[in-house]
């Protein structure tokens, strides 16, 4: 057993669990959005402002699940995490189409509105892209460069 564990048991929780339980809430919360039976409040700040909650409510689950994916430890392959981005993308992408689906045909009180699904998609292209320019490489082009090619082997 290692020090760290003897001393207390206590395990302290780092970056990849803190994102995977926003993660899970985000998407709690989401579901429940757009799957109870009543609408959300009618907002009145400006025409249109429920799709900010339609942008909002897709944004912020997928950019915390490419985060967790992208911090997601030391033990999962860089190939699979870059797999697994267009699988979120294009499951949350199916998903706006399927809520308003379902909202207008298995929903008495209510609609579905095509609005909402590109709302919906812009969304999710934000959530995507936040996290792509919080991730990026921030290392000048020639360094980068440097650091992936290939070692010379001296003759």
């Amino acid at each position: 057993m290692s020090v760290r564990r003897m001393a207390g048991r206590r395990r302290r929780v780092g970056l990849p669990q803190l994102l995977a339980l926003l993660a899970t809430i985000a998407v709690g919360l989401h579901v429940y959005g757009l799957y109870r039976p009543s609408g959300p409040p009618a907002l009145i700040w400006f025409p249109y402002a429920d799709k900010v909650q339609h942008l909002i409510g897709f944004a912020v689950p997928v950019g915390l699940i490419l985060l967790t994916l992208r911090h997601g430890g030391r033990d999962r392959a860089a190939g699979a995490r870059s797999r697994a981005v267009p699988v979120v993308v294009g499951l949350f992408v199916l998903h706006g189409v399927v809520s308003e689906l379902a909202q207008h045909f298995f929903y008495t009180w209510r609609t579905g509105d095509p609005l909402d699904v590109l709302a919906d998609w812009a969304g999710v292209l934000l959530g995507w892209g936040m996290v792509a320019l919080l991730v990026r490489d921030r290392r000048p082009r020639d360094q980068r460069r440097l650091d992936t090619a290939p070692a010379q082997v001296p003759r």
